[in-house]
């Protein structure tokens, strides 16, 4: 009733679901994405390619740490965000599987 594929992920989903629930295990799965587009960012703003956006930048310096404590909110966003979603998106599936008949443990 089951492909093979479905029962390596029930029995891997049994094994480390509450583990993976955990903010550890959750940040290392988030933070090379966040660090990827935090730092796209970076190069964006620091290579200067938008005229109009390089002259707002140098005309005030404020502007900067508005620009870093944006850039760190992204990052806890996108951090939070991919990760969470990821752990509803193989409960969700999980819940599925085993909503069909047929399957012990």
């Amino acid at each position: 009733m089951y492909t093979e594929e479905e029962k390596k992920f029930l029995k891997f989903w049994e094994q480390n679901r509450e583990q993976q629930k955990k903010i550890t295990s959750q940040w290392r799965v988030g933070l090379p994405l966040s660090f990827l587009f935090i730092t796209a960012l970076f190069v964006n703003i620091a290579t200067g390619w938008h005229k109009r956006a390089a002259m707002v930048i140098n005309s005030r310096p404020s502007f900067i740490l508005v620009l870093i404590f944006a850039m760190f909110l992204i990052f806890v966003f996108v951090l939070i965000f991919t990760t969470r979603h990821r752990w509803e998106r193989n409960e969700e599936q999980y819940q599925r599987l085993i909503s069909r008949e047929g399957y012990k443990s």
